[in-house]
């Protein structure tokens, strides 16, 4: 004969539980809904609030969650512990093989996730995939302080950085020594600082004021220090100003962030032996002098004008001075990453001349 297992049934008791869990979970989400957290943390950028939305989701899905484990734990640690009349030898109830128990704690969380992928990819989209349009900067950072380019400002900015309320911003985000990560809790935005890669943010400042800058990745000894710098949001006029004190100051220094140009680079003034020291400066951490298939990030550049095997550059194009000049200034992003543009490269369109004159000997 057959046996099984008694069937189990869920009591009032289970059911009482599950109507109070879910009274405490519903007011634990309508609590992150409606908790003020501009209030408590200023949103100083335009994206701040798409963040702060995925927080509150984050935070309320979460804590509902959190609400029914501990809960059920707690009751059913209480409605199933031992009795003092069990015999020695006796089991708990067995609960096995409940197809559908099974369908809706794999259908839940698949509807969560999907959920939070797609809220996720739309808001990092909107940030790191923005168009590059507006005022770019350049972040750095050493150890241990942060120091900030901008175009037609020579040198590097200390202290602060400074941006106009109101307009879009591109930000280019390096370090100069380790790995450091730009964190402001007013933007609510946060990327690592790495030597030899650019990250970029897209934002537009939306709230005048003064925000903490901090690094959020241990940088080494003097790491606790690196919060001490402010990224100020000015009206246009104050911005102005300390925009045209900056560049009185660095007047003579060098090094200015160069403005993005598509102006016709002048070929016969290149000098390879600038642009191989250009290329040592600003090209080897991403490029080898190797055949095409000797990748660090982007190809090798060995022969890259003068390869038959590889007549067409990444982006599709014919392998001429021209086409090379045109993704130096504006830039490359596809299957082997991104290619930052002259701006965030800090190059001239002098120096995209003595570059392609080097590439163009290297054979």
């Amino acid at each position: 004969m057959e046996h099984r297992e008694p069937t189990v049934h869920l009591d009032r008791g289970f059911w009482s539980v599950t109507f109070a869990l879910a009274i405490v979970a519903a007011l634990s989400i309508y609590a992150w809904v409606v908790a003020p957290i501009s209030g408590w943390l200023p949103e100083a950028a335009n994206k701040a609030q798409q963040i702060d939305a995925l927080f509150r989701f984050l935070a309320a899905s979460g804590t509902a969650l959190f609400v029914f484990v501990v809960g059920y734990l707690l009751y059913f640690a209480i409605a199933f512990r031992r009795r003092a009349n069990d015999p020695p030898d006796a089991l708990g109830v067995q609960i096995h093989d409940n197809n559908a128990l099974e369908f809706w704690w794999t259908l839940i969380p698949t509807v969560f996730l999907v959920i939070l992928v797609v809220f996720s990819i739309k808001i990092w989209a909107g940030i790191e995939l923005g168009p590059n349009t507006g005022l770019t900067v350049e972040a750095i950072g050493h150890q241990w302080y942060f120091t900030f380019r901008y175009p037609q400002i020579n040198g590097e900015v200390t202290n602060a950085m400074h941006l106009p309320v109101g307009q879009p911003v591109t930000l280019r985000l390096t370090s100069a020594d380790v790995i450091h990560s730009f964190w402001v809790p007013g933007m609510r935005m946060k990327a690592d600082m790495v030597p030899g890669l650019i990250n970029t943010l897209h934002f537009t400042p939306t709230r005048v004021g003064r925000y903490q800058i901090i690094c959020a990745e241990f940088c080494g000894t003097l790491h606790g220090e690196m919060d001490k710098q402010w990224f100020v949001v000015d009206p246009p006029v104050k911005y102005a100003a300390w925009y045209d004190a900056w560049q009185k100051k660095n007047s003579t220094a060098s090094n200015a962030l160069p403005v993005q140009s598509n102006a016709r680079v002048a070929f016969g003034t290149g000098d390879a032996k600038i642009g191989k020291q250009l290329f040592s400066q600003k090209c080897t951490a991403c490029h080898a002098l190797g055949p095409f298939s000797q990748r660090i990030v982007g190809p090798g550049l060995l022969g890259v004008l003068h390869d038959p095997a590889h007549p067409n550059l990444v982006n599709g194009d014919k392998a001429t001075r021209e086409n090379v000049a045109e993704i130096l200034q504006n830039g490359y992003k596809g299957d082997m990453g991104q290619m930052p543009n002259q701006t965030a490269n800090a190059l001239s369109n002098t120096d995209i001349a003595n570059l392609v004159a080097y590439l163009n000997t290297l054979k």
